[in-house]
């Protein structure tokens, strides 16, 4: 990659898991009410023909993570675990309220934190109170987030009895000087060992997770990992950029100073070495970030055309509706977007009193959800058009403006009625997304809100 393109293209930018962005959220015209309201359009248009995607907070961890943006409590006490599922089981119970039929489940992710920072026993208890009143459908995808150093053999037979098939490791980096920067000390038999007693129990798709651009990291080092990886040769892979955000409260991400960073020149080599290395072990780039065998349910769901991207990251299952459970949560209805408060304890008790413990949220115009589309068109398929009515908008004709540069630079097609991003401009695939986004063009943030596209 052309030093040149990095410098010119290296800007703070959104990773575009939603359209608007969560800064971009319009307050004003938001409310509890209306969001009730989205949420029982939402369900009775996509429950039947799509089913819906659960999300499933857990955020509590034993130590920090220096490299982690997630919301997290870090706690060694475990007697926050059975309160927390308690609370998750109620707001389940306040969604089942709007519903007038059982909701079918299409896809379940536990994220955090730490999910495996919960006992086997008590992670069966959430996930039996989830279905205490729901179904699954046949085709269902259930997947979670395992730390190598906490996840058991328990843990995962449990998670397999109730119906996971997926789980994701994070690796990050094999590297000791790196590990101790972060805070994550992992040895690589931690992670070999977990990844092979999943394939024993029968996990069908096993996924690490690996980041570029680590404080001390070098490309030597990110060649060692996926040589390392190579050994086990997960079925997908999450291999994409820290993102440094140190302004972000609560984060952690102070354990290093900046100067420790790699460059944007030295991410981008990182990235691209790793790439190729990727490639000759016979995974194909889905999306951004994203690598998968042939095999893995996510590269046929691109093949298929039905890949999908929400607040979850890529998935298979193209849902309209995801309803977000615990403190922090995102849910999605198409419509509209809220979130949960942060805190806990505030979680907790608006939950007791019988309040869907949102916080803040957007209800999309028509114009927004059209941009949305083209947005989730780029990220998941690299090309967009507006030759169908349905997603024509009056301001595309800027949009072409504002990527005259990048076709010039090669990393993007335009005609008349459509935008194909190049092997070129697929680094860049975030920036071409910002052509797009209009709330961004029209009030350019002061301050940085966002991490680093490159």
């Amino acid at each position: 990659m052309h030093t040149n393109l990095v410098d010119k293209y290296n800007v703070p930018g959104p990773r575009y898991t939603s359209y608007p962005t969560v800064p971009y959220w319009d307050q004003e015209t938001f409310s509890l009410k209306g969001w009730k309201h989205s949420v029982i359009q939402c369900f009775k248009n996509s429950n039947e023909s799509k089913g819906i995607s659960l999300y499933i907070h857990l955020p509590f961890c034993e130590s920090m993570c220096t490299f982690c943006g997630c919301n997290k409590r870090i706690t060694k006490r475990h007697t926050v675990e059975t309160p927390y599922i308690n609370t998750i089981l109620k707001e389940w119970q306040l969604y089942l309220n709007l519903f007038e039929t059982k909701p079918r489940i299409k896809e379940l992710h536990l994220g955090g934190g730490t999910p495996t920072f919960f006992s086997p026993e008590n992670l069966q208890s959430l996930i039996k109170g989830l279905f205490y009143s729901t179904a699954s459908i046949e085709t269902c995808e259930f997947s979670f987030e395992g730390h190598p150093n906490n996840t058991t053999k328990e843990h995962l037979q449990v998670l397999y009895d109730v119906g996971f098939r997926r789980v994701s490791f994070g690796v990050q980096d094999y590297n000791q000087k790196v590990q101790k920067a972060i805070h994550r000390i992992q040895p690589f038999e931690h992670v070999k060992h977990v990844t092979e007693v999943a394939r024993e129990i029968g996990y069908t798709s096993i996924g690490h997770d690996i980041i570029f651009g680590l404080p001390f990291q070098t490309e030597e080092a990110v060649i060692h990992t996926i040589q390392k990886t190579k050994e086990l040769l997960p079925d997908r892979l999450a291999f994409y950029s820290y993102a440094h955000v140190p302004w972000q409260k609560g984060n952690g991400q102070r354990g290093f100073n900046e100067v420790d960073l790699p460059t944007p020149e030295q991410k981008r080599r990182q990235y691209e070495t790793g790439k190729q290395l990727l490639s000759t072990m016979g995974y194909v780039e889905i999306g951004m970030d994203h690598f998968a065998l042939k095999s893995d349910s996510l590269y046929k769901a691109m093949e298929n055309k039905s890949l999908h991207r929400n607040f979850m990251g890529y998935t298979v299952s193209n849902t309209t509706m995801m309803i977000g459970l615990g403190v922090s949560s995102i849910s999605d209805s198409w419509q509209g977007f809220a979130q949960n408060v942060k805190n806990i304890e505030e979680y907790q008790n608006l939950v007791s009193e019988g309040i869907i413990p949102v916080y803040r949220g957007h209800l999309l115009t028509k114009k927004d959800e059209t941009i949305r589309q083209h947005i989730l068109n780029l990220m998941c398929h690299f090309k967009t058009d507006w030759s169908s009515n349905q997603l024509y908008f009056d301001e595309l004709i800027d949009v072409s403006i504002r990527l005259k540069e990048m076709e010039y630079d090669g990393l993007v097609i335009i005609t008349d009625t459509s935008i194909e991003v190049t092997e070129k401009g697929k680094p860049f695939i975030r920036n071409i997304c910002m052509a797009f986004d209009l709330r961004l063009q029209h009030n350019k943030p002061e301050t940085q809100l966002f991490s680093m596209t490159i």
